[in-house]
């Protein structure tokens, strides 16, 4: 945690709690005007690990869920670590830095992960070590996404997952109405002031809602090793590839595609009450004794309530008739996704 980088956040209005700018005054209006108005969050949710070396793309490539090795200095992707059975330990955003991969996942398993993943390293020309201090994350939404950069004196990529460099860092484009910025830490301070003349300051919960909006669920540690990557659409989401070879967990992740075997799907919902923790249970009429799934990352909604994917069953979400946290508890009501479950 850059605890510098949240005095700073604090200096600029925002209220503190627990390493994430809740708001800058008032998170009701930050969330309405994220549908209209370009706005700006700082990620503090979210870290790196740098991965070194000559054979850095190699080691990523034989334990990610995606091709690494083909991953070009512009363009970023999506990827996963499983378990030998298949499940997710983490998601990852991943880009070149020149000759090194900067990997994305979610603070609070980072330092776990980080342990973790160098322990395969052994005999590799390859280090990974925790480049979290080294950047600050960035996101940047709304129309107005080009000026507010071009202030910084960044500029958009064209297309989704295409990164551009500037002097301070580097941009990359999630969706056609999101980028993020991952800005060197010295530098952070000025290039928030450039884009929040353009753009709103809002807190991290908004990001998160954008996040769900998107359909793009993140692991975290309450979620880890809950789900196969196509139970929170990592295949439709591009965070897999079927024709790069083994890794951990890849038997069993084949397997489920060519068989045929997607039974659960992650979905987009919303409740009229408080958020559900990541990790809680979903109940259906069909299944009235057991869990007919999770909910894996929530927000509070501009319409009020909360937003939420949750990964279920999907015989169960066709019945439409899903209950948060108790057979009893809260119905939900399913919302679109931007792309089409299959």
């Amino acid at each position: 945690m850059n605890q510098n980088w949240l005095d700073f956040l604090s200096a600029q209005s925002a209220r503190i709690d627990s390493g994430e700018a809740i708001h800058f005054g008032d998170a009701r209006s930050e969330l309405s005007q994220a549908q209209t108005e370009t706005i700006l969050a700082s990620l503090t949710d979210f870290s790196l690990i740098r991965a070194t070396g000559e054979e850095a793309a190699g080691f990523l490539h034989n334990l990610l869920s995606n091709d690494v090795q083909h991953l070009d200095q512009n363009h970023a992707e999506r990827a996963s670590f499983c378990s030998p059975k298949g499940r997710m330990l983490a998601d990852f955003l991943i880009w070149r830095e020149g000759h090194d991969y900067l990997m994305q996942l979610s603070a609070d398993i980072q330092p776990a992960m980080l342990k973790k993943l160098s322990m395969y390293l052994l005999r590799s020309k390859a280090k990974l070590t925790d480049a979290g201090s080294e950047f600050v994350l960035l996101g940047l939404a709304g129309s107005g996404m080009a000026e507010a950069l071009k202030a910084a004196g960044a500029t958009l990529p064209a297309a989704a997952m295409e990164t551009a460099r500037f002097s301070e860092g580097t941009v990359i484009r999630l969706d056609a109405t999101r980028c993020q910025l991952v800005v060197v830490a010295g530098a952070a301070e000025q290039t928030w002031r450039a884009l929040s003349a353009a753009a709103r300051p809002v807190g991290t919960p908004v990001w998160r809602w954008l996040d769900i909006a998107a359909g793009v669920p993140h692991i975290r540690q309450a979620t880890q090793d809950e789900f196969v990557p196509q139970m929170t659409n990592q295949d439709l989401l591009g965070g897999l590839s079927f024709t790069k070879g083994c890794y951990p967990g890849q038997e069993i992740v084949a397997r489920t595609k060519y068989l045929g075997k997607v039974k659960r799907r992650t979905y987009r919902a919303r409740i009229d009450a408080n958020c559900p923790a990541p990790g809680t249970d979903l109940y259906s009429p069909d299944l009235p004794d057991q869990s007919c799934g999770k909910v894996i990352e929530a927000a509070p909604g501009p319409a009020g309530g909360c937003e939420f994917l949750a990964s279920m069953l999907m015989a169960s979400a066709e019945g439409g008739d899903i209950h948060v946290g108790a057979a009893d508890g809260p119905r939900l009501a399913f919302l679109p996704l931007p792309y089409a479950l299959e």
